[in-house]
This record gives structure tokens, sequence and C-alpha cells, in this order.
């Protein structure tokens, strides 16, 4: 089991405990350190207080373990917004939302894309790019994960605006 496998499983029974969603674990380099991240969500979304609580109950599941063999930081947090979408369970949770994609290749002379993600599975997902008078997908694409270089949650256009 890596790193972020064994943090994962350290994490789920603490969240479910806390009655938190485990949105994500990272184990991550930047410049000479190394990041231990966990993301953590609830209905309504996390304060800092929730935050605070989550670190404290899993910093003691941390020392008790000790099988990170280097020194890092570990941070705890709410995903926020524009959130990536990672795993599988992040796109079922996000069905209904707006995102906003990245792809490897370019299709039809664009590399990204903005619509209302519609359903999933195993190997993608399908979006809604524009509607009808009556609010109906009048125009859906379909893309595999690995298609996508990013995807994130567009929860955050009005920020830059």
């Amino acid at each position: 089991m890596n790193t972020v496998e064994r943090a994962r499983s350290l994490a789920e029974p603490l969240c479910e405990r806390l009655g938190l969603f485990l949105w994500d674990v990272r184990f991550e380099k930047e410049g000479a350190l190394w990041y231990l991240r966990i993301f953590i969500d609830a209905d309504g979304g996390v304060d800092m207080d929730t935050c605070v609580e989550f670190s404290r109950e899993y910093d003691k599941l941390l020392d008790a373990e000790d099988f990170i063999g280097k020194q890092y930081v570990f941070e705890a947090g709410s995903p926020g917004l524009g959130r990536k979408l990672t795993r599988r369970e992040h796109f079922e949770v996000c069905e209904g939302d707006e995102i906003r994609l990245k792809l490897y290749k370019a299709r039809e002379g664009s590399k990204e894309r903005t619509g209302l993600l519609l359903s999933s599975d195993s190997e993608g997902f399908v979006i809604c790019t524009q509607t009808d008078e009556n609010g109906e997908p009048a125009q859906t694409e379909s893309f595999l994960y690995k298609e996508c270089a990013s995807v994130n949650l567009n929860d955050d256009t009005d920020l830059f605006g």
C-alpha cells in the first residue's frame, strides 16, 4: 500500500465518524518539502472548526501509525471552489453541476469545454454543452477520463468576472 492509499485508509473511518466526506488525499512534493493534504467536505461545506477537529484527530492517527518515512507537512482543508474531480465518486457527487475540463488533445479546435455534468460511469462522463428553449439538453458530448488533463467544478466563475 502506498502513502496515499495508507493515508486514505486512516482518513475514511475518521471522516465517517465525524459525518464528513473524504474528497481527496494527496502526497506531493513542492520544492524541498513534502505535503500530505487531506481534503474533506460535508453537506453545506466545512468551516475552520471542522478542519481543526479533523486535523487533531487525524494527527493522532498519523503519530500512532508513523508510516511516512520522510519529513512532511500535514494539511487538512476543504477542496474549495473550483475543486478538482479526480475520482469516480467525485463525478457521481457532482452530477447536475457545471464543470469545466481541459483535454490533452483538441476537439473541433479547442482543448476546453464547459457544461452540465449529466452522467458518469467507470470509463468517462457526458456533459450538456447547450440546452433548448425548455432547458433540456440539446447538445451533449462524451469524454473518457483518460482524455482529460483536468476536470474542475465550475463554481468559481463569478469570482473572476
